[in-house]
């Protein structure tokens, strides 16, 4: 993957920028921080050189000066709400949020569960167990006619109901599990109970994408809406920034929509408007630090591609309608792609059409196709992880590493002992076959050595994978993608 990024250069312009908005209100700042502080995989695909811990990793740079508030919206935890990147529950995530906060030497605030409501025991037992590992617990109350009805929500019986939350440190960042979570909510409720106890706290948002100075529709800006169809996010220029300052810069429909109001809020607060657009509340600064406007280019449109495979797949689950696959692909032909545009499609395709059965395409750094197809001991995800690997030690494709009379006793661990109807090794089960056999195999070892390389390669299967192989190509850092057709018509997966 070439890089297109100076991940060095961000992380300084980054959290100067924000020293500079605290400096700008005085006593303390609440930074809503949309996306993800911690494995933000999405950004790194899009802008290569860009690292999942980028972000957390600028933040470190302000942590004398920064505390953490985690949100979580009530209703999510009620429905079992999952982040699909990493498939953790909101209410877990956050658990895992405060341990990567702490470890770094982040002080954490509290969570707030935002949109509370009585009688509500999967949210009570969530924070009984928070307290009971001594974290403090707010509440924020659902608010009649918000965000429309500013003078009723910048009052006693709007903002003021809720739970105020301590803070000791100028720079307070709001974040969440999720999008939906009540971060902007959260942020405007504090800056209000501040003003009435004499502190003036100002408000800015952090967003990575999209990114405001690149074009509408660039590839990069496409990306974000196709990874955020399931929300209606849409990008559009900022009419409130072009109108005042004759500038045409990106934002996205929400906070196009929402800044009326969020405005009048402000007015209500300060007595004034700090900010005259949704770009001016924004602090991101990852459109000064692209170096390579090919590679990143290349990158978000592959990454369109994927999304569009992802939201076909979810859609054949059952876990989407339809409607969000047609609005994924009608990003990708507005971005001038179509699923051609993406070189292992075609390869996994024409190897299963070649086989008959289901196969698969792992594409390398230097460009070369690799495939797997279904044996009679390994899926085509697992053979093609083993011919990948002889491709980067330069192995002979024909030399077996794993010798059949050691798969042959795990297939039968499988189906005889475990119960599993599939006698086929996932890419898990040969993987540790393989480094077993590393131990006392030169060549074997040597393969296992080269598992590195996969990081960043992009890979396609002609059917949809299990749990288990999809989860070994996340961890090893391959981007996947599948056709949206069920393995042997089987209806679990």
């Amino acid at each position: 993957m070439r890089i297109g990024f100076d991940n060095d250069k961000y992380i300084q312009m980054q959290s100067q920028k924000i020293l500079q908005r605290i400096e700008k209100f005085g006593d303390k700042l609440y930074l809503e921080f949309g996306g993800k502080l911690f494995d933000d995989y999405h950004a790194s695909r899009v802008v290569p050189g860009f690292l999942p811990d980028t972000k957390i990793n600028m933040l470190r740079e302000l942590k004398d000066s920064a505390e953490i508030i985690l949100a979580i919206h009530a209703g999510d935890i009620e429905r079992n709400k999952i982040r699909n990147d990493i498939d953790i529950a909101y209410d877990r995530e956050v658990l895992r949020l405060i341990d990567a906060f702490t470890s770094r030497g982040f002080y954490v605030s509290g969570v707030v569960i935002t949109r509370y409501r009585e009688n509500q025991p999967a949210v009570d037992k969530f924070a009984e167990n928070l307290e009971r590992l001594g974290m403090r617990v707010y509440r924020h109350y659902p608010i009649e006619g918000y965000p429309k009805n500013p003078k009723f929500i910048v009052s006693d019986e709007g903002f003021g109901k809720n739970d105020f939350i301590e803070t000791t440190h100028p720079l307070v960042v709001v974040t969440a599990p999720g999008p939906g979570s009540g971060k902007l909510a959260v942020c405007l409720s504090q800056i209000y109970q501040e003003f009435r106890r004499g502190v003036r706290a100002g408000y800015a948002k952090f967003e990575t994408f999209p990114v405001w100075n690149l074009p509408l529709n660039h590839p990069v800006n496409l990306a974000y809406e196709a990874a955020t169809i399931d929300l209606d996010d849409m990008n559009m220029i900022d009419p409130f920034h072009l109108e005042a300052y004759g500038v045409s810069t990106v934002n996205y429909n929400r906070d196009v929509e929402s800044f009326p109001v969020l405005n009048t809020i402000f007015t209500h607060i300060y007595g004034q408007s700090p900010y005259k657009s949704p770009t001016d509340m924004g602090v991101n600064m990852i459109g000064y630090c692209i170096t390579d406007e090919d590679a990143v280019k290349h990158a978000a449109e592959q990454e369109i591609i994927r999304r569009y495979y992802q939201a076909a797949c979810e859609a054949k689950r059952g876990r989407i309608d339809k409607e969000q696959v047609y609005k994924a692909e009608f990003i990708m032909s507005r971005a001038g792609l179509t699923q051609s545009d993406r070189p292992v499609v075609a390869a996994a395709v024409g190897k299963a059409e070649e086989t008959g059965k289901a196969a698969m395409a792992i594409e390398l750094p230097d460009g070369r196709l690799i495939t797997g197809k279904t044996g009679s001991l390994v899926g085509p995800s697992a053979g093609a992880l083993i011919n990948a690997l002889k491709a980067l030690a330069g192995i002979n494709p024909e030399i077996d590493l794993i010798a059949p009379i050691i798969l042959e006793p795990i297939r039968k661990l499988k189906t005889e002992h475990f119960g599993s109807e599939n006698p086929l090794l996932h890419s898990d089960e040969l993987l540790y076959a393989l480094s077993i056999c590393a131990a006392t195999n030169p060549t074997a070892d040597l393969a296992v050595k080269q598992l590195p390389k996969l990081k960043g390669c992009e890979a396609h299967s002609s059917v949809m994978l299990t749990r288990a192989d999809i989860s070994v190509y996340r961890r090893l850092g391959i981007n996947l993608t599948m056709e949206p057709i069920r393995s042997g018509n089987r209806m679990y997966m």
